[in-house]
């Protein structure tokens, strides 16, 4: 007897073991994909059907169960909320749910809402009606008795309400607090725009796809792997975001480091390419523990000077919340003007990625649009160590979510006298500017704040 209670105990643990392997084997999966992109209303977007496609096949093959047995696309706000009902009644004891979104998606006073196909709001109160909160979609999660929840939002396009006078609206989402167990992605950071891809799909969806499948990647290595491709794909314009919870134990989406696939052969990264890239993921996580063990690792170079400053900036933290203080009295900070006046700092990048980012100065006179620049000479004559440009704009006043065109012209110093435009959106706070610069065949990406 005793024997045979032995042997019944190592076929469980073989049984056990081996489901382990595969993590879609021990594991309940749900995920919710929706894709809209035939809008009625305002400018329909040609990849979101394609990129929630490409995602309901991707997480199909990882163990998911799909709500409705596949991508929801093209969904207005009765069948929207129909769809998030059906998945908050499936992850109920679930150990994963996972919500994708592909399509248009606004900021309105630091909530975000995501689009159905039919929306027209016309004044700020119809936002409320005919949209998505975000809040509703972590409802449906929270309480449910999963180990994690994981929310992914391709939805960082254009405000296409933008010229309708919502004044509350602003481009790009807001950054949201993630609840506990929960990780967010973005496809780029908070308050800034994300590509819809010149191919089939954006490039976010495509590096969630390629990444995802990959054996051996824990959860936010995965995630730091995907801000990594798409930065690269977009020449730096773009840059995933996430926002998270302390999450307890272990997620792959493919198979764990010991599973029975067989990890794909990484390319080779120099020292630093490789402190650089866990710096990344110790700057999203910004925890004591994460940044000591990140100088177990690298103890000295850059970013072991920059990670201890972290550490010491995220103890002091930690410090005074363990330690109320009474309130020191500051100044009141003054409005901030929508006035493009005063000095901006940049860099500007080149697409094909070959050349440094190179910084400069935009200075603007305290009325009108007009202004003046300066850069590290770069490609003009050598002998003159900068460069200097006349400025224009096609507005004076900022507004969340604007776009806005500035022309720098080269006054001729260091031989360069040609013109290159800017294009950006005003980031919701009025202190950024970013988006894509182009002259003739050459053009990249930008960035400038104040």
């Amino acid at each position: 007897m005793q024997w045979e209670r032995w042997k019944l105990a190592c076929l469980a643990l073989i049984v056990i073991f081996g489901c382990l392997a595969e993590p879609a084997c021990a594991e309940k999966r749900v995920a919710l994909v929706i894709g809209n992109s035939a809008y009625q209303n305002v400018a329909a977007l040609s990849n979101p059907r394609n990129d929630a496609r490409l995602m309901a096949d991707t997480l199909r093959g990882l163990g998911f169960a799909l709500i409705g047995n596949g991508p929801q696309l093209d969904l207005d706000k009765q069948a929207f909320d129909g769809a998030l009902q059906k998945f908050g009644n499936a992850v109920l004891g679930a150990d994963v749910a996972l919500f994708y979104y592909a399509g248009h998606g606004i900021q309105v006073a630091g909530r975000n809402f995501l689009v159905p196909v039919y929306a027209n709001p016309t004044k700020e109160a119809d936002i409320y009606l005919q949209m998505v909160d975000t809040a509703v979609v972590l409802s449906q999660m929270e309480g449910a008795g999963t180990k994690l929840n994981i929310v992914l939002l391709d939805a960082c396009r254009n405000n296409p309400f933008a010229g309708r006078g919502l004044r509350a609206t602003g481009g790009g989402l807001a950054q949201m607090q993630a609840p506990e167990g929960t990780l967010i992605s973005y496809a780029t950071q908070p308050g800034n725009v994300a590509l819809d891809g010149d191919g089939g799909d954006s490039p976010y969806s495509t590096a969630l796809a390629t990444t995802l499948r990959r054996p051996g990647l824990g959860l936010f290595e995965a995630f730091n792997e995907v801000g990594l491709t798409v930065k690269q794909a977009t020449g730096g314009s773009q840059q995933p975001w996430v926002s998270s919870s302390p999450i307890a134990g272990q997620f792959f989406f493919a198979s764990s480091p010991g599973g029975s696939v067989a990890a794909e052969p990484r390319k080779e990264m120099s020292g630093d390419d490789m402190a650089r890239a866990d710096f990344v993921l110790a700057d999203k996580l910004d925890r004591p523990e994460v940044w000591d063990t990140f100088l177990k690792k690298y103890p000295d170079g850059l970013y072991a000077s920059m990670a201890r400053a972290r550490l010491a900036d995220a103890k002091n933290r930690q410090l005074a919340l363990a330690s109320p203080q009474q309130p020191v009295p500051t100044a009141p900070t003054p409005p901030l003007t929508g006035s493009l006046a005063g000095n901006w700092n940049g860099s500007f990048s080149y697409a094909a990625g070959n050349l440094q980012p190179v910084v400069f100065t935009f200075s603007f006179a305290a009325t009108g649009c007009s202004g003046r620049s300066e850069e590290p000479n770069t490609f003009g004559n050598k002998s003159a160590p900068k460069l200097y440009a006349n400025l224009i704009c096609s507005v004076a006043a900022l507004a969340p979510g604007q776009e806005i065109t500035i022309k720098k012209t080269y006054d001729g110093s260091g031989g360069v006298s040609h013109s290159v435009a800017y294009v950006g959106t005003v980031s919701a706070d009025l202190k950024t500017i970013s988006g894509r610069w182009s002259v003739n065949t050459a053009h990249g990406s930008f960035t400038m704040s104040r």
